[in-house]
């Protein structure tokens, strides 16, 4: 399902994606559409250094099979990032993480902004808690036919896109970050002020400008730093049986970011 998804990228897109979808043809297909890819790798994945940046990050070459590693050809240049995290409270402390990207460039791309970058993936859940929970406010779609949820999806991902471009337009006016500014409430607010959208350009520009300051004044307290255990209540899975001293857990003394240690 993964490999149609790619013919949506455009040049110079990033993309994110987990370990399980590493493969040489993909990473080409990435690479062909001129994108870029930011991945998380396996440890036993071969990739020999062949030039160590300042850093901590290094180029190496991916290869689809063994035999043309070790004759060199149609290899793939990428860059390999492998921290750690310091803080006791962090999921993964003491283990090695890697990272493979096809941005080679470290002082553009520095290897710990990437591995930050890479963490902020799961944004995307909140994403979709925004158009679920808050812009459909019912759990099914309206549409009776497949047709018409093709053409309702589509509706509702516009919807979301011009929410979200008005929290960005306003968060340039404050200026703060796009985070700081509430969905739940720029939504109320575009509902109530699009029935008094007026016809004439000039008077639109006015009511514009004056719908961007409201949302800039609905601004949320930046996010507390803090993780929950990575537990269940029953043991059905990889991860540890849910104790009573995962109620408590001790939280982060220092950001995501200021935790990240890259291995030299």
């Amino acid at each position: 399902m993964a490999r149609p998804l790619l013919k949506h990228l455009q040049a110079n897109m990033l993309l994110l994606w987990d370990r399980g979808f590493l493969g040489y043809d993909l990473v080409q297909q990435v690479g062909n559409r001129r994108a870029h890819l930011l991945a998380r790798i396996k440890n036993n994945r071969v990739f020999p250094p062949v030039h160590v940046l300042s850093d901590g990050s290094y180029l190496s070459r991916m290869y689809r099979n063994d035999s043309d590693r070790r004759a060199d050809r149609n290899g793939i240049d990428v860059r390999i990032i492998e921290y750690t995290l310091s803080d006791p409270a962090r999921t993964g402390r003491g283990q090695k993480h890697r990272l493979l990207t096809t941005l080679l460039e470290e002082m553009p791309d520095p290897a710990a902004m990437l591995v930050a970058l890479y963490h902020v993936r799961w944004e995307e859940e909140l994403s979709i808690d925004e158009l679920k929970t808050h812009q459909m406010e019912r759990p099914v779609l309206r549409s009776q036919t497949p047709a018409g949820v093709v053409q309702e999806i589509h509706g509702l991902m516009l919807a979301h896109y011009v929410v979200r471009t008005l929290m960005h337009e306003a968060s340039k006016q404050v200026p703060i970050s796009p985070l700081r500014i509430s969905f739940v409430a720029t939504l109320k607010i575009l509902r109530c002020r699009l029935p008094e959208c007026p016809r004439t350009p000039q008077a639109r520009r006015r009511w514009h400008k004056d719908l961007l300051a409201e949302i800039a004044e609905e601004q949320i307290p930046s996010r507390r730093n803090r993780i929950n255990p990575r537990v269940i209540k029953r043991q059905q899975s990889q991860w540890p049986k849910k104790r009573p001293q995962h109620r408590l857990c001790p939280q982060p003394t220092a950001s995501f970011r200021e935790s990240v240690v890259i291995l030299r």
